[in-house]
């Protein structure tokens, strides 16, 4: 007997093995509908011919992604996809530890681009789709790609080493912050199709390209606080190009209220009608926005010179002469301006960065957030006001 009922007893384990094994297997065509309904909510669609899973792992075949809030809807083939390390979460998404894509390699009228080793890592795939949290948004932690290259009819005119992008959001979902880098871009511009403009880049030796650009930013869903503290493009022997940003509003319901709006006038088989609701729309939902700062700067490494020269002999004098000249015209070409402070500003800036052009920056820092109305109506009533009410100044090599 007791060896007859350990039997029993195995057996009725192995079978609540199995069966709880096949109630929970991962269902990969679920789990697609659900990206595709969470990218439903941006304008987008997710289609695919088939999934399969294998344990952890789906793979989609024949992925396709559709743009539709557009003027015309745009539909990107992304091949055969790979989830891995796929885990169904509480709220009925899903987890993938890393998705890979297939390497591109697209020709059409002579152009020939190629992407490898794209990947994302960590994506996040909501149960329900939703703008009002960031639970029922589609996130990822990382994403990467190898090189990217376009060529020209055979020959390659544009490229980048790598992309790099995370994600980090706060343990109470308070603030999510992102860094993108755009690194080795590299473009080649030996063969401008104007000649005027091919003899220009080649005299300021401006033939090959190379730089780096970064974007970094955060955003807090509930009051809707977007900090775009860097979006620069630092170019080799030219300079670092850089653009700050904050403003206040932003918030997932506006957010979702804009998508709305979009997807109405994409509707409307009245194209005129659709378009000009839409611009009535986004005005009013953009005044709920308030701006906290913003700035532009320019960090020279050897491209003013260069110019200075270059349009100096087209003058017939030389860099010097010609940023002297420059120093006597800028006052006379902003006194339109009507902005005594601000002018005196810009001409100081300007005959410092000549002299020895290190850097130059356009700060805009009210004291208090300016709520968007404000703004518009300074800049309708009285424009000479916006750099008081903006807090804009204006000044070179810090």
């Amino acid at each position: 007997m007791r060896h007859f009922n350990l039997t029993r007893v195995l057996f009725a384990g192995t079978a609540a093995a199995l069966i709880s094994s096949h109630a929970y297997a991962l269902d990969g065509e679920d789990m697609l509908k659900k990206l595709n309904a969470a990218y439903a909510s941006y304008g987008s669609q997710i289609t695919f011919e088939s999934a399969t899973t294998d344990d952890t792992t789906v793979v989609a075949k024949g992925v396709k992604l559709k743009v539709e809030n557009t003027e015309k809807p745009t539909e990107v083939p992304l091949g055969d996809v790979t989830f891995s390390d796929v885990e169904e979460a509480d709220d009925g998404g899903y987890y993938a530890g890393s998705v890979t894509f297939q390497n591109v390699d697209m020709s059409k009228d002579g152009g020939h681009l190629t992407a490898k080793d794209l990947q994302i890592d960590g994506l996040n795939i909501p149960g329900t789709p939703s703008t009002d949290s960031l639970d029922g948004m589609i996130l990822y932690e990382s994403a990467h790609t190898g090189p990217i290259t376009f060529e020209q009819d055979g020959k390659r005119v544009f490229q980048i080493e790598k992309v790099e992008s995370n994600v980090q959001i706060a343990d109470d979902s308070s603030n999510i912050a992102s860094d993108t880098t755009f690194s080795g871009i590299w473009a080649d511009l030996t063969d401008v199709k104007d000649p005027k403009s091919q003899e220009t880049i080649n005299k300021l030796g401006l033939t090959n390209i190379n730089g780096t650009l970064v974007a970094k930013g955060s955003w807090e869903p509930k009051t809707g606080k977007i900090d775009m503290s860097e979006l620069s493009l630092d170019a080799r022997d030219i300079g670092k190009f850089n653009m700050a940003l904050s403003m206040s509003g932003y918030t997932q319901q506006l957010m979702k209220a804009m998508q709305d709006a979009t997807k109405a006038a994409a509707a409307n088989p009245d194209k005129k009608a659709g378009d000009a609701a839409l611009g009535m729309t986004m005005m009013g939902l953009l005044q709920q926005l308030s701006f906290n700062s913003a700035s532009i700067r320019f960090d020279d490494a050897s491209i003013t010179k260069r110019l200075l020269d270059y349009f100096g002999k087209e003058q017939g004098v030389t860099g010097e002469q010609f940023a002297q000249s420059l120093k006597g015209m800028v006052p006379i070409m902003i006194a339109q301006l009507n902005m005594p402070d601000l002018q005196n500003q810009i001409s100081a800036a300007v005959t410092k960065f000549l002299d020895d052009p290190k850097n130059i920056e356009i700060k805009a820092a009210p004291a208090a957030p300016v709520a968007a109305p404000m703004i518009m109506g300074a800049a309708m009533g009285a424009p000479q006001t916006l750099p008081q009410v903006l807090g804009v100044t204006v000044n070179a090599n810090q």
